[in-house]
């Protein structure tokens, strides 16, 4: 799409709950609730620890896609795409990222999205330091071998490894992780790759990447589906993977253009289903380096209420 044309068009413009466990230390009897649960084809809802306050404090460590492979020529660089939820949990993390983690911060929890390299890396969880590994059902046994033999190469420890089933909860740091399907492939044609709604107290932030839009599952999941009665999110983070100019681009079948991410908000707006403090954008990340502009191109010219996420950015989601 013309990028003035599109421009144009854009000024215009209820989870059940499962068992609950205690992790880590009762692997056990967490997973005999688990089996108990999943018989029934119900989520699991298990829990680390739980702390009161808000906000919800989100740092970005990386917001690239997986073409980006140091500064290119135009001196911009992105790491590839993770965050850090209240300087405890983690959402995706790489080697790349190590260097915007904070001082003195040592999160010991990580959630993956999916198995693709530039999110998932078990070598740099261990060296992290990380205890508690959460990501897929489908891909688990395949997760649990690669940081075995991480651990062997390392001489780390290996993670406590809970597998996710869609509508899964955890909740953790105070903090509640739902497991959420994506729209994305990886070369495991069993694996469903997840997104995650996070919640705490009366936040709720939707963090969604990799994913070609929101899946209807998705949607009705989190409870953002118009046909269906749910509770709106307070916030919306969300690939942009296909740049504005993009739509055309081959990965149309398991990304998001910076016009699907406008669309989606404008109809959630509309419908109620998202309602964020005035003035809080929608932050997009996961940016292609041969899609998007540089980070002052893409603030001069994105449409309200997007905004470009940067690696180091620190947001602060509340609730109205």
């Amino acid at each position: 799409m013309d990028r003035r044309k599109f421009l144009n068009i854009s000024a215009g413009a209820a989870v059940a709950t499962g068992v609950a466990g205690m992790l880590p230390g009762c692997a056990a009897a967490a997973g005999a609730q688990r089996a108990a649960a999943t018989s029934a084809s119900d989520p699991v809802h298990i829990k680390l620890s739980e702390e009161a306050g808000t906000p919800l404090k989100m740092r970005f460590l990386g917001t690239g896609a997986a073409d980006w492979n140091g500064r290119d020529d135009r001196g911009e660089l992105r790491r590839l795409s993770s965050v850090l939820l209240d300087s405890k949990v983690l959402i995706d993390f790489t080697p790349t990222d190590e260097d915007m983690i904070p001082a003195g911060v040592k999160p010991e929890v990580i959630f993956y999205t999916h198995s693709h390299g530039d999110h998932y890396n078990p070598k740099a969880a261990l060296k992290l330091g990380i205890k508690n590994v959460f990501l897929g059902a489908t891909w688990v046994e395949r997760a649990k071998a690669d940081f075995e033999k991480a651990a062997k190469e390392t001489g780390g420890k290996v993670p406590e490894i809970t597998p996710l089933s869609l509508g899964d909860k955890v909740t953790v740091h105070g903090m509640t992780l739902t497991a959420l399907p994506a729209n994305h492939a990886t070369g495991d044609l069993k694996e469903q790759t997840l997104i995650y709604l996070i919640e705490k107290q009366e936040v709720r932030v939707l963090y969604a990447t990799d994913t070609g839009g929101i899946p209807a599952i998705a949607a009705r999941l989190v409870g953002i589906d118009p046909h269906a009665n749910g509770k709106a999110i307070t916030g919306l983070v969300m690939e942009a993977t296909m740049g504005m100019d993009g739509d055309e681009d081959f990965r149309i079948f398991t990304h998001s253009s910076v016009g699907t991410v406008l669309r989606t908000a404008h109809m959630l707006l509309d419908k109620g289903r998202y309602t964020p403090k005035e003035g809080q954008p929608v932050y997009l990340t996961h940016m292609a380096r041969t899609l998007h502009g540089t980070q002052a191109e893409l603030d001069k010219t994105l449409p309200k209420p997007l905004k470009a996420a940067y690696d180091g950015l620190e947001v602060k989601f509340t609730a109205l």
